[in-house]
C-alpha cells in the first residue's frame, strides 16, 4: 500500500487538457407545445406567468474544467429560434438548426455564468462554468494515471 504525503502532491503540477464538450439548446416549455400541452396556453397567453417568454435550456447547464483547460465546444441548436452561448469574457452566437464549433481557454478559477443573451429566453436559460483552480490539482495526473506521487 502506498501513502501520499501532502508534499508529494505539491511537487506534481498540474497540465492543462483539452476537453472536448458538447451543449445543446433544449426547449423545456415553449408555445410550440400548447397543442400538446393544453395548460401552455393560458401560461403563454397576455399576462399569463410564460407571457413573452420561452423556457429553453443549455444541456449540460454546468461544465467543470480546470484553470488552463483548453475547451472544444461543440454546441447544438436544432431549434427554429436562434440562441447563444454567453460567458463574461466569451460569446457565441448559435443560428437555428445548425452546429457551432467554438474553443475557450479557462483562464482563470471561479464560477461564471453561462447564459442565452436572448431576453425572452432569460433568466431561465442559463447555467454556469465551473473552472477549478490548478493548484488544487497537484498531482491530479501522476493519481489518475495510476501512478504513485510517493518516493
Amino acid at each position: 500500500m502506498s501513502c501520499v504525503r501532502p508534499t508529494d502532491r505539491i511537487a506534481t503540477r498540474y497540465t492543462p487538457r483539452t476537453r472536448n464538450i458538447t451543449v445543446t439548446t433544449v426547449p423545456l416549455l415553449v408555445k410550440e407545445q400548447q397543442g400538446v400541452l393544453p395548460f401552455l396556453k393560458e401560461d403563454f397567453a397576455k399576462g399569463g406567468v410564460l407571457d413573452g417568454k420561452e423556457v429553453y435550456a443549455f444541456s449540460p447547464s454546468t461544465i467543470t474544467v480546470v484553470e488552463g483547460d483548453t475547451i472544444r465546444l461543440t454546441l447544438i441548436n436544432p431549434e427554429d429560434d436562434n440562441h447563444s452561448f454567453v460567458l463574461p469574457d466569451f460569446a457565441v452566437a448559435l443560428p437555428p438548426q445548425k452546429t457551432t464549433e467554438a474553443t475557450y481557454v479557462a483562464r482563470r478559477a471561479g464560477i461564471f455564468p453561462i447564459v442565452c443573451a436572448v431576453q425572452s429566453h432569460l433568466p431561465m436559460m442559463s447555467g454556469q462554468l465551473v473552472v477549478l483552480p490548478a493548484a488544487a490539482m497537484s498531482g491530479a495526473d501522476t493519481l489518475a494515471r495510476g501512478g504513485s506521487s510517493t518516493k
